[in-house]
């Protein structure tokens, strides 16, 4: 592969993950709610969402899912609804979790916010437009096909943990400032507000631009 080309590529995913979409808003909203532990939790689920969407562009996959109208609206309400009842629940909250900086995350904390990175990144359109239309633009048909999968895999996935990481970093300054603490309530139903905003968002991209 080219090194003109994996730069085009690098500075293209830095630009998309920097925009506040779905992953970055929710990793924000998981770290400022529940701590870097989780908000990291979080971007290894939207990571691994994104790895899941490379594999199967490699097997050619995803054009077969794109093409199933059915499956995919499947896929799509189904993570819809799963961020809508974990964002209905921090925004009726009563009373949030004390917010404890130095308190690392439970296993069951983890597998929960991963869980919902995960949901949102597969369930998300954009990204299957991502895998459809614009990954292919970047690959040689006449080259090493795999390698170069490989390359952009890689490529994509260490940028997007810097930059998830970054955010989840800014968070934790947040949360050490003192702030966070005496609006832990407010910061709870936000993050719920968040995830329901997610799961609007989500429900209402149009298949119809990525078929």
């Amino acid at each position: 592969m080219p090194l003109g080309t994996l730069l085009a590529f690098a500075v293209l995913e830095f630009t998309l993950c920097l925009i506040p979409g779905p992953a970055v808003l929710l990793t924000l909203s998981t770290a400022l709610r529940r701590g870097a532990g989780r908000g990291m939790a979080a971007a290894a689920g939207i990571l691994a969402g994104n790895a899941l969407y490379f594999g199967l562009s490699a097997l050619g996959v995803v054009a077969v899912l794109l093409a199933s109208y059915q499956a995919f609206t499947v896929i799509k309400w189904a993570g819809a609804g799963y961020l809508a009842v974990l964002g209905v629940r921090s925004l009726f909250a009563r009373e949030a979790p004390p917010i404890d900086v130095e308190s690392p995350a439970s296993a069951a904390d983890r597998r929960i916010a991963f869980s919902s990175g995960f949901v949102t990144q597969v369930a998300n359109p954009k990204a299957i437009v991502f895998f459809v239309a614009i990954l292919p633009q970047f690959i040689d048909v006449h080259g090493n096909v795999p390698l170069q999968l490989a390359l952009l895999t890689a490529t994509s996935l260490a940028i997007e943990l810097v930059v998830l990481g970054g955010y989840v970093f800014a968070a934790q300054r947040v949360r050490r400032s003192g702030i966070a603490s005496r609006a832990a309530l407010w910061i709870e139903r936000c993050g719920g507000a968040i995830l329901v905003a997610i799961a609007v968002r989500i429900a209402r991209e149009p298949l119809a631009a990525v078929r």
